[in-house]
């Protein structure tokens, strides 16, 4: 799987722009706030159909403009890929296929598949339950049609049962609201969230046997870390719990229990590394835990993802630098840096180098001694 090239019109700081991408690697390099993670946005975008900053269509768009628009060329197993999304500041968002438009956008996800790793995603271990959910939806949806269905289904059913305690609570406490009412979208939200928990169960399994043996050559075998899924369920199904949870629901106006609570553990010699870990130690777990989602992509989708890495490297120690540059060779890496000592060091081939300044981009060409 490789990004042939990008094209921008009115995204973000760039008014327009046309790169084309080696097979390997590609680095972005210049000062902070060029543009150069703008360009791993875009590539983001026009793959998942989102933001890995979570930011609203709107705010992409070039200030003075409308609209903006990216085009993305994939090669995919010898078969080309043309995605076109136009991101508009008053309207939703648009997005053709081969030149053909598609009724949602998320019609996109699997197409091409991205890993994107940055220094936030360092702190994905100490960060709270909602990070490492969105760690495991955002590969999910990407690998898994089925579990982009369910919890599509879920989230509009968990936002109609919210609505619906919502409008209800002043009901409920002049006494005369009915439970019974809840009773509908309890099987549904049921129905969605326990396939929502089973896939989401196996993927940690399957990230599981390949993360303790990157964590322990990372570590040296100094450290052997475990993870452990945490559904927010208990001993009962999620049917018996959004039951026994409908007064709690009425006071909090919310919907109390289900998978948008879980969680994912992180083991570090049996001790628990979200609530005892060090700094080190939390981005280690976090570089293993990415070099493991890269691993366990390959296998289920025979191919490689392509990885994004937004100066990751200047948060890293010599050691960790080396050890994620080595590994990332056979992958087509978009990588954005101020400097670049660590691909000399690493004896690169910096053959696509591209220097960026205030929204515009040179391809450099520059060749390691």
């Amino acid at each position: 799987m490789i990004i042939q090239g990008l094209e921008l019109q009115s995204f973000r700081n760039y008014e327009t722009l046309s790169v084309s991408f080696d097979d390997h690697i590609n680095i972005l390099y210049g000062d902070n706030a060029q543009g150069k993670t703008n360009i791993l946005e875009a590539i983001f975008v026009a793959c998942t159909t989102k933001s890995h900053k979570r930011s609203k269509d709107r705010e992409m768009v070039r200030f003075g403009d409308e609209e903006a628009h990216i085009r993305l060329h994939l090669l995919k197993k010898d078969i080309s890929y043309r995605i076109d999304m136009h991101l508009k500041k008053q309207r939703k968002k648009s997005a053709a296929l081969n030149g053909i438009p598609i009724r949602r956008a998320s019609e996109l996800l699997g197409i091409a598949n991205v890993v994107f790793f940055s220094p936030e995603d360092l702190n994905i271990i100490k960060n709270g339950p909602s990070e490492r959910r969105r760690f495991i939806d955002m590969e999910l949806c990407q690998l898994d049609k089925v579990y982009l269905s369910d919890l599509t289904g879920y989230n509009r059913c968990l936002d109609q049962r919210n609505k619906l305690l919502k409008d209800m609570k002043d009901a409920y406490y002049r006494g005369n609201f009915d439970k019974a009412s809840l009773e509908i979208w309890d099987e549904q939200l049921s129905s969605y969230g326990e396939r929502v928990i089973g896939r989401r169960k196996r993927f940690i399994e399957e990230l599981n046997e390949i993360i303790v043996k990157e964590h322990s050559q990372l570590t040296g075998g100094k450290e052997n870390i475990i993870l452990h899924y945490e559904p927010d369920e208990d001993e009962n199904s999620l049917a018996e719990k959004l039951k026994k949870s409908r007064d709690r629901d009425f006071q909090a106006g919310a919907t109390t229990a289900g998978p948008h609570r879980d969680d994912i553990a992180f083991s570090l010699d049996n001790v628990d590394l979200r609530k005892y870990g060090s700094q080190g130690q939390h981005r280690t777990a976090s570089l293993s835990l990415k070099l493991s989602e890269i691993e366990l992509v390959k296998r289920e989708i025979h191919d490689s993802p392509i990885l994004l890495l937004d100066d990751v490297l200047s948060e890293l120690d010599k050691n960790r630098q080396d050890y994620l540059l080595q590994s990332i060779g056979d992958i087509q890496t978009v990588i954005t840096c101020t400097g670049l000592d660590e691909f000399v060091r690493n004896r690169f081939s910096l053959n696509k180098v591209f220097f960026v300044k205030e929204g515009t981009i040179v391809s450099k060409g520059v060749e390691s001694e």
